[in-house]
């Protein structure tokens, strides 16, 4: 079977080289870019301002792309859990977390990850493959509350610095006049700590960046995070404090708290020491545990003692709320779950 290449997810340059290609008026670039960006059609024949030859030029040749959920799963809190099938036994997840004053979507970046770290069950998938960046903005375009998102954070499966072409990319559509028009200001990366991605991230993006750290010691946080042992925290560090951020560019740092590892006063103090004259926050998470895992979460007493005497030291310090836990909403739990009842199943 003949499979076409879509052109949902692709930047302006590359509309335009589709575009020379398939000898159509160079104008036809921004026009398609329109219909499927800001008009959101969900056919050829709708491009209208298209000649009817031209149309059919470009169905010949390309597939838009978009895919619909196949499950999804509501939350007693009104969260959201999307699933979608990008390829056979390929499966990806996508958030969506309702709040009094804004609603997030949160999006994945790859099938699987590599990065293997010991309290993240997508890890445990292994990597499969990355998103193409059609693909992850498909997340956003494919649900129905698209047009009530406030924010959007690639917190998803995978870890985007892996795929970092592709995820550049779809934040050029994001943030496009010829896009979606969306404010960096309202979109977040993470990352596990990829310095060269992290350069290019902060030369080449105005989004906000977030780095999981989840513990300040070295030899804690490479049992945690095998990458430690390739980009050390210190060198992320050293990499952040090289670039002059503007006040409106915001890092914050991710902090899965876990009973008995990372939770000391001796925590706190070397955070304060290693974040001093970082314009940063952290985010506290709570840890649910996964299958297989030795890790344990810790009770809401001990987390709000180590915040409060994290801002005490002058870090903007906050706990993230736990959403979705009734419906599997941590990351890789539901598609992990789908991946082995299909494989069984065939």
């Amino acid at each position: 079977m003949n499979i076409k290449p879509q052109l949902f997810g692709k930047t302006l340059n590359e509309l335009r080289e589709i575009v020379s290609q398939l000898e159509l008026p160079v104008y036809t670039a921004v026009q398609i870019a329109d219909w499927i960006y800001q008009k959101e059609v969900v056919s050829f024949s709708e491009m209208t301002n298209i000649s009817l030859n031209n149309r059919k030029k470009l169905e010949a040749n390309f597939d838009l792309g978009l895919i619909a959920p196949s499950k999804v799963q509501i939350s007693a809190d009104g969260t959201k859990k999307y699933l979608f099938e990008v390829a056979r036994f390929k499966y990806i997840e996508a958030a969506y977390i309702p709040e009094e004053t804004r609603n997030t979507l949160c999006v994945s970046s790859q099938v699987g990850c590599k990065m293997g770290c010991l309290f993240c069950m997508t890890g445990k998938q292994g990597f499969q493959s990355n998103l193409t960046a059609g693909q992850i903005l498909n997340q956003i375009r494919s649900i129905p509350e698209r047009k009530s998102l406030s924010n959007i954070v690639y917190m998803g499966m995978g870890e985007p610095f892996d795929n970092m072409d592709e995820v550049m990319k779809s934040l050029e559509i994001l943030t496009s006049d010829w896009g979606y028009g969306w404010s960096p200001k309202r979109i977040t990366v993470s990352t596990i700590g990829i310095v060269p991605a992290i350069k290019r991230f902060i030369s080449d993006s105005q989004c906000h960046l977030a780095i999981s750290l989840h513990s300040p010691f070295e030899e804690e946080r490479k049992k945690l995070m095998p990458i430690e042992n390739v980009f050390s925290l210190n060198e992320v560090l050293t990499t952040l404090r090289g670039f002059d951020l503007n006040r409106q560019r915001r890092i914050s740092f991710e902090y899965i708290m876990f009973k008995d590892l990372n939770d000391t006063q001796r925590h706190v103090n070397e955070l304060a020491r290693i974040l001093n004259g970082i314009r940063c926050r952290i985010n506290l998470i709570r840890f649910h545990p996964i299958p297989n895992t030795t890790l344990r979460g810790l009770d809401e007493r001990t987390i709000e003692k180590f915040m409060i005497a994290l801002n005490k030291k002058g870090i903007r310090t906050t706990i993230r709320a736990s959403r979705g836990q009734d419906i599997w909403a941590a990351c890789g739990l539901l598609s992990t779950k789908e991946l082995v009842n299909k494989t069984q199943d065939n």
